[in-house]
């Protein structure tokens, strides 16, 4: 048995997409996931399944939402290993790792594309792409950033999901900070995840 996590992009964000866990995370088992659990409201779902086709199960999670919510949602499934090496692979100063976000992608993208989407600069923000991750530094924050999700999805032509690194930290090793108490779910995640 594998075991995974679904991110989910803009779900309960702004009072759109609502998406109540406890019944995701019953659609999600229904569609033949096992063990599914939540982390908060943002669209992480941990889940086990004996497949290994990433893709596949990217496309019953974003089929079981289409479904039973009536919304489509990009969903990017990685398993743990791929977390830890996208959160130790950040290129930036661990002043600035603090603060950065991962903004994960459907694809690697063509390294052309980068090229191009690289020569695009704005003061105090930083964006370094290695595989299917991108690294994003903004000094002040990403409310005020000139650079967005729908410009990298342009440029690089891939689908893209964001996360902070205090949540990728949590699901790159360091299953200690997810706290059960966090979890909308039965089952324990430290076990689970770990």
């Amino acid at each position: 048995m594998n075991t995974y996590i679904a991110l989910l992009r803009g779900i309960n964000v702004g009072g759109h997409k609502k998406v109540p866990m406890a019944e995701l995370r019953k659609v999600l088992t229904t569609s033949r996931l096992e063990n599914v659990q939540t982390y908060i409201q943002s669209g992480n779902v941990i889940f086990q399944s004996s497949s290994n086709n990433k893709k596949a199960l990217e496309q019953t999670v974003q089929k079981a939402i289409l479904d039973y919510f009536s919304f489509e949602v990009p969903v990017l499934v990685r398993n743990r290993a791929e977390i830890k090496t996208i959160f130790d692979n950040c290129p930036f100063t661990e002043e600035k790792k603090v603060t950065s976000y991962f903004t994960m992608l459907s694809d690697i993208p063509d390294r052309d594309l980068v090229d191009e989407a690289s020569k695009k600069t704005y003061l105090n923000e930083e964006f370094v792409v290695l595989k299917d991750c991108l690294y994003f530094f903004c000094a002040n924050g990403y409310g005020n950033a000139k650079f967005n999700l729908k410009f990298f999805e342009r440029k690089l032509k891939v689908t893209v999901l964001v996360r902070l690194n205090k949540l990728t930290a949590a699901f790159a090793g360091a299953p200690k900070r997810v706290k059960t108490t966090h979890l909308s779910s039965h089952a324990n995640a430290e076990g689970l995840w770990a």
